[in-house]
C-alpha cells in the first residue's frame, strides 16, 4: 500500500498512477466500478507490447490486442476515432514496437482529462490520501 505523500501524486500524473502496481490496481478497480476498465488493460496490454522483442511474438500479440481492443465489436473495444483505427490498423500490417503508440497515446489523454479527476474524487482514493 503507497504511503499517503505517494497517492497524493498520482492526481496530477497518470504516469505516476499507472506505473505504480498498487496504483494501477486501484485505477482499474475503480474503472472496473465506472464499466471502463478495458482503457487502463489496454494501456497496459500496450505496454507489455513495446517490450516485446520476437517478430513473432510481437505479431501474435499485435493480432491479440486489435481483436481485443481495437477492431469494431471488440469485446473490450476502446473509444478511439477512425483515423487513429485506420492509422493502428495501417501499422499493424508490419507490426512494430510503435505500432500501437497513437491509440495508446489517445486512451492515455481519456483517462487523463476524464477518468482520472473521476479516481482522484472518490471515496476510495480519499481513503487513500488519509
Amino acid at each position: 500500500r503507497p504511503s499517503p505523500g505517494e497517492a497524493l501524486q498520482w492526481r496530477d500524473s497518470l504516469e505516476k498512477l499507472l506505473q505504480d502496481p498498487y496504483g494501477l490496481a486501484s485505477f482499474h478497480s475503480f474503472l472496473r466500478s465506472e464499466f471502463s476498465e478495458e482503457n487502463a488493460e489496454f494501456w497496459v496490454a500496450c505496454e507489455d507490447y513495446k517490450k516485446t522483442k520476437s517478430p513473432v511474438k510481437m505479431a501474435e500479440k499485435a493480432k491479440k490486442i486489435y481483436e481485443e481492443f481495437i477492431q469494431t465489436e471488440a469485446p473490450k473495444e476502446v473509444n478511439i476515432d477512425h483515423f487513429t483505427k485506420d492509422v493502428t490498423m495501417k501499422n499493424l500490417a508490419e507490426p512494430s514496437p510503435s505500432s500501437f503508440d497513437m491509440a495508446q497515446k489517445r486512451i492515455f489523454a481519456l483517462m487523463e482529462k476524464d477518468s482520472l479527476p473521476r479516481f482522484v474524487r472518490s471515496e476510495f482514493y480519499q481513503e487513500l490520501i488519509k
